[in-house]
């Protein structure tokens, strides 16, 4: 009985072990291939980043463009944002690092200028915001944040 019961056993094990070992087992079940992404990932921080900037929240408005930045760091728009907050936050360092980002990426727009310049002017350093909003003027003539920044420049 013992030998029947020893027998069963080495043939139940046996049949398990070579069970493991059959092909009809493979996954054949077809995959397919996931599409690149293609939207801006940044797009959401860029958004919530001017939401947060137009309602005052500078320290919001700074994390959110940072964002965008460290996810794409040739958002030009974003960092237009960022140095604005930074100049909002008094943080001229931060600002003028992310103006320098910005002169690279985007190049010397008048647009940039002129946010340069009122940095300047925010900083009281007049003779240079003016030199910076004069030439804004120059390159963007009758823009009328160029003329309000100019006109701010000289009620300080």
């Amino acid at each position: 009985m013992r030998n029947i019961a020893s027998t069963a056993m080495v043939a139940i094990v046996a049949s398990m072990a070579l069970g493991g070992c059959t092909t009809s087992q493979i996954d054949k079940t077809e995959t397919t291939s996931i599409e690149p992404v293609t939207a801006d990932i940044s797009a959401g921080d860029l958004a919530a980043g001017k939401q947060q900037f137009r309602q005052a929240n500078y320290g919001l408005a700074e994390k959110h463009f940072r964002k965008a930045v460290e996810l794409r760091a040739d958002n030009s728009e974003a960092w237009m944002g960022l140095a604005a907050c930074y100049d909002q936050l008094g943080r001229f360092d931060f600002a003028d690092r992310a103006y320098e980002q910005l002169l690279k990426v985007a190049g010397r727009k008048p647009e940039i200028v002129n946010n340069m310049g009122y940095s300047q002017l925010l900083r009281g350093n007049r003779k240079q915001a003016r030199k910076l909003l004069q030439e804004a003027r120059r390159d963007m003539p009758q823009s009328t944040v160029v003329e309000a920044n100019l006109a701010l420049l000289q009620k300080t």
